[in-house]
Formats: structure tokens, C-alpha cells, sequence
């Protein structure tokens, strides 16, 4: 028990212990002036029961004139018979420090107070309750860690003060308060608890938001809000599986599951497409619809984003059809994002729709999207529609690139119009050079090829070579089989000869591609030097067989197909045709 006498800047202090009865006199400095503005005052008292003997009627007298003389309310602390010192200090509202923890000290759990001195024993006894409160007392412990003084009990003017503390991010003032309503019992409202929230993970205090959370859900103070602030927290902090595995944990339980709306499962479709987890995120998608919960404009956008990203078009589109039964009107990237996914899945007709949409809503498509759907119309066999959207695109002010060029010819080469196609080659380069890339060459060899111009092959070939860029073989086996569509074995023999000078491998489709022209220009040394320099493949000798029996050379047609089936090589329909037509002939019985 304490006794203080006087007003002084040196007060008295009369402590009685209870065991022996003497009175221990110290003097106590007061730590500063009153200030003159309002202020919080902080009183360290220290109440002692032992034994559940509360002392008496004059030691309960005098702690009530303790706390009527310094503001402090009428309330007995009273934790498992121990003693708890609270350091004094006259501490401004308004400022960090006003609301800023003291609390009991970890260093030292008896103060230095000047000149206060305790017998040796009696401060063994002190730390030892001390010990003993915070371990079995976790809960109060972390409140005492951090609090003041409540100088009111109004629940709506603390929750304004814990408001404006939180938006300054003042968070040790912001906490200290909320702990410190916690311990009186006052509830601060929702809007004051979730912008403590926001300030405490703006300050990147995870653990410290997670235990006023935990508060929250206690004191039944969450809104939907409250979830998404600390599921992207944890997804922040940790990894989607964490902030997954809280969310679904959340939901099992119905009390909570009310509080959730659409918001908190955008929040976590958007943790999901962070990381392309289009897995987790249809599931979400599924639970979302199983609450009964109508989905977003952002939801939708959100789904067809990772899917597309993750080529599940199927669901894109699944995704987007939803949607606009929901009477949702996509937005722009949701739009041209859709259009890809159908241009994937071969649904021209709807990527067409949807750009026109976008046109005659003054949404300008980027240049992916018309390339899109050009190259879609083209594979179609769309041509003009391809290019009417081409015309689009110029009058849009997007300037063709060499994936425009290529669905364009592409689209001619389908069509069979090579020779518009080559037409439009001519044009390109002559217009747009700069955009000529070896994969346009190669759509306009292949056009030569079809039309057996052996001569604009090679010219288109030595064009493309005096680039300085190394040639596939793929551009040399083109010209080759233009050479042999033209019958210009020796030409294409040349060709070969040249593709191996220029250190490019020669892979099967050069020597199918060199055989057949051989054998069309009856080259048969030349075939067989192709042949013996080859390793032993079934669709050379079928090619050679073939070849072999339509120009009435049978007996070396019967040759080969003994060597294939020597090398234990498959014949295919053709060929085993043909030798069992000409073998039967030779064991059936002559007329004599």
C-alpha cells in the first residue's frame, strides 16, 4: 500500500508491507510540469493483495482518493495475487507520444524512479509475480505491453481519435489506444479497426495486424473488407498457397462465410492470376457461384486474363459468355483478350463480332487484335473479309507489321491464289522493306513452289542470302521442290549441292524432294548415290519404289524393296501393292 503527500514536485510515498508492518518512507521527483492543454495523465500505482486480503478500510480509502485525485477510474486490477508497476508520466494528446506504449519494462520490472529503493527481497517477490502474470496471463500482458490512460469512455470520439491515428500513420499512437479500448472494454467501430489494419500493413507489421485481427473476429467487428486487407497481406508476406489455405479455412466456417461478398473472392482471383494459377482460380470461381454471389466486371476480367494467359481458351470464353448473360459490359482489355482466345479456338465469326463491337463502341482494338483476327479469317478461307479488317486497321491508324503481311499472304496461299500471293510479296517489298522477314520469303517460296517457278525461287533464294542471315533448310528443301514440280532435276541437283556448301544439313523431306526429281528426269546414278549416301529409311525406299515401278524399271524397284525388307523397314500400302503385283506375275505359270 502507497500513501502520497503533497502536490510538490517532490511527493512522498508511504509503503507498508504487509508481512511486517513497517512503513517504508521514499521520495518520488514528478517527471514534469502540467501542461496546460488537455492531457492524458498516467498514474504508476501499485496495488498490493495478499493472501485475497484486500487490506483495510483505510488502505481502500486511500487508493479510491488516489484515483478521484489523478481522474483515474474506480477500478481494481486484480491478476493472480501479483503486483504490477506502471511507470508515471504526463503524456499530450495529439502527438506519438500522447498514445505511444510504456507499460511494464522489459529490462528491469521495478523502474528507476530516482531515489525509490525496496528491500532486496522484496524485489525478488515482484519480479517473480511479474513472471508469473506474463506467462500465465498472455492476453493482458500484450495489452500492458502498449497502453495509456483513457481519459474518456465515449466508444465513437475514440474510434474519430483511432481513425486519425491510423490515416497518420502514427501506429505505435494507434495501437497503444486500440489496446488500451480493448482493456476497458470499449469497442472502437469497424471503420476505425479496418484503417488501423491498413496502417499496420502499410508498415508492414504483419504479426502485429494479424493479433488485432484476431481481435476483430473476437469482438465480431469484420466486414468483407477486413478479409481482403489481410488476404492479399499474407499473400504478400508469404505465397498464394498461404492466403489459399486461410481462405478456404474461413469459408468452411458459416458464421464467417456471411461475411464474405464478391470482393474477397476478387481479392483472391487476383492473388491467383499474380502467380497463373488458373487452377485455383476456377475454383474459386465455382465456390463464388455456389455462395450464391453474382460475379464482377472484375471478376470476369480477372478470369478471362489468367485463363487466356495460361491457353485455357475454352474457359476464357466460358468465362465471357457468363458475363454478358449478367447483363456486364466487358471493358476494353477484357475485349481484345476474348478476341485472341477465339481466334485460337478457330470462332472467327465471334472474334469478328466482338471487334465490330468494339468499333461501334468507340473502343479503339490494338494492332494484336486485328492481326488476330485477320489470321483467323485467313486460315477461314476469308479473304476478303481478311482484308476488309486490314482496311480497318490502316483507317485506324495502326500501321501493318510482318505478322499482318503473313496472315495476309497466308490467307492468299489457302486460298490457292499464288500468283496473288507472289503479287503481294512484290509489293511489300517495295513499299515496306523494312518488314520483310524471312518468313514471309518462305510463304512466297512456297507460293513458287506450287506454281513450279524454279527461277523466282532462286532469285527469292539469292535475295535472301545476300541478307547476311543464315538460310534454314527449310527455304533450300522450297526450292528444291520447285525445281522438281518444274522438272529441273539437274537444277535442283545444283541446289543440293550448294545447301551442303553453305554448311546447311540436308534432312529427309531434301532427299525425298531430290529422289523424285531424279527419277521424273531418269538421273539413276544419281538416285543411287543419294540412296547409298542415306541411312536406311521406310519413306525413301517407298518414294524410290514408286518411283522406280512408274518409270518400268521393276527389277530394280524389286531391288530395293528386297534391301528394305532386308533392313526390316515397313512398306506402305503403295508399295506393297505394286510388289505383289509384279511378283505374282513372276511365279504364275507360263503358257506353253
Amino acid at each position: 500500500m502507497f500513501k502520497i503527500l503533497g502536490n510538490s514536485p517532490a511527493s512522498s510515498v508511504y509503503l507498508c508491507s504487509p508481512n511486517s508492518g513497517k512503513i517504508k518512507t521514499c521520495l518520488v521527483k514528478a517527471k514534469g510540469k502540467r501542461p496546460t492543454h488537455s492531457a492524458l495523465v498516467e498514474l504508476n500505482m501499485v496495488s498490493a493483495f495478499v493472501g485475497g486480503h484486500a487490506g483495510s478500510k483505510f488502505m481502500k480509502r486511500r487508493r479510491a482518493s488516489i484515483n478521484l485525485l489523478y481522474g483515474l477510474p474506480r477500478k481494481d486490477f486484480l491478476v493472480n495475487n501479483a503486483v504490477t508497476f506502471v511507470e508515471s508520466s504526463l503524456v499530450s494528446e495529439g502527438t506519438e507520444k500522447s498514445t505511444s506504449s510504456i507499460g511494464v519494462r522489459e529490462e528491469s520490472i521495478v523502474p528507476s524512479w530516482g531515489n525509490v529503493t525496496f528491500e532486496q527481497d522484496r524485489v525478488l517477490k515482484l519480479e517473480e509475480d511479474a513472471t508469473q502474470l506474463r506467462t500465465t496471463s498472455k492476453e493482458l500482458s500484450t495489452v500492458l505491453d502498449n497502453r495509456v490512460w483513457l481519459g474518456e469512455t465515449d466508444e465513437e470520439m475514440l474510434s474519430k481519435r483511432l481513425l486519425t491515428l491510423s490515416r497518420s500513420n502514427k501506429v505505435r499512437s494507434a495501437l497503444g489506444l486500440y489496446r488500451s479500448m480493448e482493456l476497458f472494454g470499449v469497442k472502437p467501430n469497424i471503420h476505425a479497426c479496418n484503417s488501423l489494419l491498413s496502417c499496420l500493413l502499410r508498415k508492414q507489421l504483419l504479426d502485429d495486424a494479424l493479433k488485432v485481427f484476431e481481435s476483430m473476429r473476437k469482438n465480431d467487428v469484420v466486414t468483407a473488407h477486413t478479409y481482403s486487407l489481410i488476404l492479399k497481406a499474407i499473400a504478400y508476406h508469404h505465397d498464394c498457397k498461404s492466403a489459399l489455405k486461410l481462405f478456404f479455412e474461413l469459408e468452411e466456417d458459416c458464421k464467417l462465410k456471411k461475411d464474405f461478398d464478391v470482393v474477397v473472392y476478387n481479392t483472391m482471383i487476383s492473388v491467383c492470376c499474380k502467380v497463373n494459377n488458373w487452377v485455383e482460380a476456377e475454383r474459386l470461381w465455382r465456390c463464388l457461384k455456389e455462395s450464391n454471389h453474382a460475379g464482377s466486371k472484375v471478376t470476369y476480367s480477372l478470369l478471362v486474363s489468367v485463363f487466356v494467359r495460361c491457353s485455357r481458351n475454352d474457359l476464357a470464353l466460358d468465362a465471357y459468355y457468363e458475363m454478358t448473360q449478367n447483363g456486364l459490359k466487358p471493358g476494353h482489355d477484357t475485349m481484345q483478350a476474348v478476341i485472341g482466345a477465339c481466334t485460337k479456338e478457330g470462332k472467327w465469326d465471334l472474334a469478328l463480332c466482338i471487334l465490330q463491337d468494339m468499333l461501334e463502341s468507340g473502343l479503339k482494338p490494338n494492332q494484336i487484335a486485328f492481326n488476330s483476327v485477320i489470321n483467323s479469317l485467313g486460315k477461314a478461307g476469308k479473304v476478303k473479309l481478311a482484308f476488309e479488317i486490314y482496311k480497318l486497321m490502316r483507317s485506324s491508324g495502326h500501321k501493318p507489321d510482318a505478322y499482318t503481311w503473313n496472315a495476309l499472304l497466308g490467307a492468299l496461299y489457302r486460298a490457292s491464289r499464288y500468283a496473288d500471293a507472289l503479287w503481294l510479296f512484290e509489293s511489300i517489298k517495295v513499299q515496306e522493306r523494312s518488314t520483310v522477314s524471312f518468313h514471309l520469303y518462305d510463304t512466297a517460296l512456297m507460293s513458287c513452289q506450287k506454281l513450279g517457278l524454279w527461277d523466282k525461287a532462286l532469285q527469292l533464294l539469292w535475295q535472301m542470302e545476300a541478307s547476311g542471315k543464315l538460310v534454314s533448310t527449310e527455304s533450300y528443301n522450297l526450292v528444291i521442290g520447285a525445281c522438281e514440280v518444274a522438272r529441273e532435276p539437274k537444277v535442283a541437283l545444283q541446289v543440293y549441292e550448294h545447301m551442303i556448301h553453305q554448311n546447311r544439313p540436308a534432312d529427309i523431306f531434301t532427299h525425298l524432294s531430290l529422289i523424285r526429281a531424279c527419277i521424273w528426269g531418269s538421273l539413276w546414278n544419281e538416285v543411287e548415290e543419294i540412296l547409298d549416301q542415306v541411312s536406311p529409311n521406310a519413306s525413301i525406299y517407298n518414294a524410290y519404289i514408286h518411283g522406280m515401278c512408274l518409270r518400268g524399271r521393276v527389277e530394280s524397284a524389286k531391288q530395293v524393296y528386297q534391301k528394305m525388307r532386308k533392313y526390316g523397314l515397313e512398306p506402305d500400302g503403295k508399295t506393297r501393292a505394286l510388289m505383289l503385283q509384279y511378283l505374282s506375275n513372276d511365279t504364275s505359270p507360263r503358257k506353253r
